[in-house]
């Protein structure tokens, strides 16, 4: 395996960065998680806007390379280790600076890509999962905006770490995460869909959640479609008593839920078509 620290590609055994990166110390960097359908990056400019975002929300986003720049670094990689269909993930981080937490304004970041080979998606190819998801709520809420910027992707993740921990022991593939007003959010790694009346739903960005980029891509699709399309603020029983629901992120693309809290939900025709849309625009743009 071959990945891509501060602008050299390096085996991975020797792909390391100073203990006293401010990544490491206090989390103080942000990352994107890619896929990369027949060597090309699937949404590549929502991802960049993203990552822009993110270190925005951190104040050093002047220290961001070209947006080219950064593409070059993971197809370069992604080439490296001879991968068609790959997981990739890209991190920024301050870089290392004096052990004191306020930071110093001029930035030596530190970049990495990481990649892992993935199946083929689309039309053509195989899940990366092999079942329909469950889903079980967690008691930990998540972290409000006023504290740590619920849109920015920070290498802060505890706060799903904390929810996927609850998971332990049960048959559950995800954990849903309630805000502190007690509205649902989002997964611990996913963005939630629900149908209700024929209506699909999903918890509005106003919300304490992060905006995928498949989440983006799927409303997009239903909306082309002339679907029924709503966001807004739900509960978790809402969740519970829907007709159907789905999960999506970059690795899983569109993932049936068929179990919420010990409830059974069909796999139903919405999420069956949205599935289907989304694995024939994978199809038409990069195959």
């Amino acid at each position: 395996m071959t990945y891509h620290v501060d602008g050299r590609l390096v085996p991975a055994s020797e792909a390391t960065v100073n203990v006293r990166d401010r990544g490491f110390l206090y989390g103080d960097g942000v990352f994107e998680t890619l896929r990369v359908y027949n060597g090309d990056i699937f949404e590549w400019e929502s991802h960049a806007e993203r990552f822009a975002r993110s270190l925005r929300a951190l104040d050093f986003d002047e220290a961001m390379p070209p947006v080219d720049d950064l593409e070059q670094r993971v197809l370069d990689t992604v080439a490296a280790n001879d991968f068609n269909d790959a997981y990739a993930r890209v991190s920024m981080t301050r870089g290392v600076q004096a052990g004191k937490l306020t930071p110093d304004p001029r930035v030596a970041p530190t970049i990495t890509v990481i990649v892992d080979e993935l199946p083929r998606g689309g039309t053509g190819g195989e899940s990366v999962w092999d079942d329909p998801a469950t889903l079980r709520t967690a008691e930990t809420r998540r972290i409000p905006s006023a504290a740590i910027p619920a849109n920015a992707k920070t290498h802060n993740y505890l706060n799903g770490i904390l929810a996927r921990l609850e998971l332990e022991g049960t048959d559950a593939d995800e954990a849903i995460m309630a805000d502190m007003d007690g509205y649902l959010t989002e997964g611990a790694t996913s963005n939630v869909f629900f149908v209700d009346g024929g209506t699909l739903k999903t918890p509005a960005t106003d919300l304490d959640l992060l905006p995928g980029v498949t989440r983006g891509v799927v409303l997009d699709i239903a909306r082309s479609e002339g679907l029924p399309v709503e966001t807004g603020h739900y509960s978790i029983p809402d969740l519970r008593s829907a007709d159907e629901a789905f999960v999506t992120n970059t690795t899983w693309e569109v993932r049936p839920v068929t179990s919420v809290d010990g409830t059974d939900l069909d796999v139903g025709p919405m999420t069956r078509l949205l599935g289907k849309l989304f694995d024939e625009r994978v199809e038409a743009e990069h195959y």
